[in-house]
């Protein structure tokens, strides 16, 4: 038996930083940005900066087979939601990409369906990789 690749998500991470740049954007990847609820250091894929100098954490989720991650998407919800209600201002909203064939929940993340049992997390945005990629181009994030 092969061990699981778990190194995936580092190409849909690839995939998104030249429309980052394209869309006027910097980042910095993998960065602390506090502690999680219940605790651990909570660290996100990237870190933008706006070209109006705002800073949105961003987190990505690859899911090529069917797996785990689907799983781990309402636990960022929440952590990211956390993280900028407790970050007086530094950030006004964050984004989870949702890239890869393997979803079977893809379409129930992203038509919001999970927000009816979040409480206070608004601020967080569930996004395919293609809508990612098409505000960062147009520097609509």
């Amino acid at each position: 038996m092969n061990p699981r690749d778990t190194t995936t998500g580092k190409v849909l991470e690839e995939m998104v930083l030249s429309a980052l740049t394209k869309g006027g954007y910097t980042y910095r990847e993998q960065i602390i940005i506090g502690r999680r609820p219940g605790g651990g250091k909570h660290r996100i894929d990237l870190l933008v900066k706006t070209p109006d100098a705002q800073q949105i954490p961003v987190s990505m989720k690859w899911q090529q087979v069917s797996g785990t991650a689907e799983q781990k998407v309402p636990y960022e919800i929440v952590c990211l939601a956390d993280a900028v209600r407790k970050s007086q201002g530094k950030f006004k909203k964050a984004y989870i990409v949702l890239g890869g064939e393997g979803w079977t929940l893809r379409e129930y993340y992203l038509n919001g369906n999970l927000q009816e049992y979040l409480r206070n997390c608004e601020s967080v945005e569930i996004i395919s990789l293609e809508g990612f990629v098409a505000k960062a181009n147009q520097t609509e994030l």
